[in-house]
């Protein structure tokens, strides 16, 4: 049986359903595939109840650590994150379906296309997407070398020219988004390749700057919720939009000095987890191996999740 976690308090409380997915598959490098552990060890269920929460561990997904795809050098790993995202999605289908809030423990950014996949499915209206992240993730395997899908998932929600049919159509008839369900938070455009920016430009996306994240979290955070559907939503934060030195936990090491600290990023989210339409609560990037000279930051972050998700207590 999994572990449950009665609430503090009772009353009005939000039952938080909590799904792992430890994959680095999409990734650089094995790393990312630790952090549904992590954040367990670091006390996160405690955390969520001591706020208040009823908590359900609902377990992990399959586990799946990076290795070279030889055979597919541009799109490394492609079926493997086809099948976690399904896999994913149908996990959370019921649990969204009886009034849960989800929280997705990533693993990489591609673990919102199966949060996405599940929202449609509720055919509550449609779906829409708060996604904070220092890269806009529309790159395809026509439009950068590397080969890694954890910065191509956007690119694959929204069906752009050159993505992957396993993955842009991994739950059915695509694209599984429109330009209109996402607003983007934190971007650094300097950091976009051309094609992304191109891409930004010609499909009208709704993109909020790192700076003006800074400058105003939650008026920022208010804004870019403005601009998406009425129907259920999901939050998404890539830890890598956080300052690498207030906050040691991203993949990406190069966020330095630059982008909110952990503490202004919550403030941004408290604003979407207060909205009524809120259903999810996805996260990307962590890679527990880069906190080793920061031995508090995984329970501080911890705690910071519970600070957003306790204000959907109404």
């Amino acid at each position: 049986m999994l572990p449950w976690w009665p609430p503090v308090a009772s009353a009005g409380v939000s039952r938080v359903s909590i799904v792992g997915v430890p994959s680095s598959a999409a990734s650089y490098a094995a790393g990312q595939d630790l952090a549904p552990g992590a954040l367990r060890s670091a006390g996160l269920l405690e955390r969520l109840a001591e706020s208040g929460l009823e908590v359900h561990d609902d377990g992990d997904l399959p586990h799946q650590a990076w290795r070279p795809d030889r055979d597919h050098p541009l799109a490394q790993n492609a079926g493997a994150v086809a099948e976690s995202l399904r896999l994913l999605a149908g996990r959370l289908e019921p649990l969204l379906a009886r009034g849960d809030l989800a929280l997705v423990l990533g693993g990489n950014c591609t673990i919102v296309l199966g949060v996405m996949a599940a929202l449609r499915s509720l055919d509550a209206g449609t779906p829409g997407l708060l996604y904070m992240d220092r890269h806009y993730d529309l790159n395809t395997p026509e439009s950068t070398r590397d080969g890694t899908l954890d910065w191509m998932g956007m690119a694959h929600g929204l069906a752009l020219p050159g993505c992957v049919d396993s993955v842009a159509g991994a739950f059915g008839p695509r694209p599984l988004l429109s330009p209109q369900q996402v607003s983007w938070l934190g971007v650094e455009p300097s950091l976009g390749t051309d094609w992304e920016r191109s891409q930004a430009d010609l499909l009208g996306l709704h993109v909020t700057a790192c700076d003006a994240l800074v400058a105003d979290p939650a008026g920022a955070a208010r804004a870019a919720l403005s601009y998406l559907p009425r129907g259920p939503l999901a939050l998404h934060i890539d830890v890598d939009v956080l300052d690498f030195i207030d906050a040691p936990l991203a993949e990406n090491t190069d966020c330095r000095n630059t982008g909110p600290s952990l503490e202004q990023a919550v403030e941004a989210l408290q604003v979407g987890a207060r909205d009524p339409r809120v259903r999810a609560l996805s996260i990307g990037e962590v890679n527990p191996t880069r906190s080793a000279g920061d031995p508090d930051v995984l329970p501080r972050f911890a705690a910071s999740i519970a600070r957003v998700l306790a204000v959907t207590n109404r």
